[in-house]
């Protein structure tokens, strides 16, 4: 048998590709990819709107109302929750004010993140050792379906700011309630100058 002489081409001429069929698996992958993103858009919009509620910077929550256990003459509840640092609330008896709380409710339920605490009469030094202050609080979130959650938060006795997480969804109310205190003393009152709530709206 005599063999086939190989075809030769001419210099500079490319060798013709064959035919090929078309690859249908990229575009496949496509649209399936397409089709899972569109059926995940509203998964990942509530995921992400968490991730900016866990994440982003709270907003100031002032309740709508706040009442106590019991006030002393001229320091009410309300006083507590005013915005100035430099009134307060004191319940109506000298002593440690063990079990003396304060109760507030929001006008719509909040997503609680933190509270801020100023201690005492007055974010003042000078003012602020006039009465007894709080050296613990036991704080209790109730949420819009009942439920209660509360934690314990230790204070140091020293003027001004302090900031504590206290977490809590559809929180509708807080109560404050004293567990210890620094400074007590006959005729003393244990003192509480302000309590802010910061959180979101649910």
């Amino acid at each position: 048998m005599r063999r086939r002489p190989r075809r030769t081409r001419a210099a500079g001429a490319r060798p013709r590709r064959g035919w090929r069929r078309p690859r249908l698996g990229l575009p496949i992958v496509l649209v399936l990819l397409a089709v899972g993103i569109w059926f995940a858009l509203p998964h990942l919009s509530g995921l992400f709107g968490f991730a900016r509620q866990e994440t982003g910077t709270p907003e100031s929550m002032p309740p709508a109302v706040c009442r106590a256990s019991s006030e002393a003459d001229g320091h009410p509840a309300s006083a507590a929750v005013d915005g100035f640092n430099n009134r307060y609330w004191a319940p109506e008896r000298a002593g440690e004010g063990v079990g003396e709380h304060l109760e507030c409710d929001f006008a719509q339920p909040v997503r609680m993140m933190k509270i801020v605490v100023f201690s005492g009469t007055s974010a003042r030094q000078d003012e602020f050792l006039t009465q007894s202050r709080p050296a613990r609080l036991t704080v209790e979130l109730t949420s819009e379906d009942g439920k209660k959650t509360g934690r314990t938060i230790r204070l140091r006795d020293q003027a001004g700011q302090q900031t504590f997480d206290v977490r809590g969804s559809d929180t509708v109310s807080a109560r404050i309630t004293v567990a210890s205190a620094y400074g007590t003393g006959k005729e003393r009152r244990t003192a509480l100058a302000e309590v802010e709530f910061f959180g979101r709206r649910e």
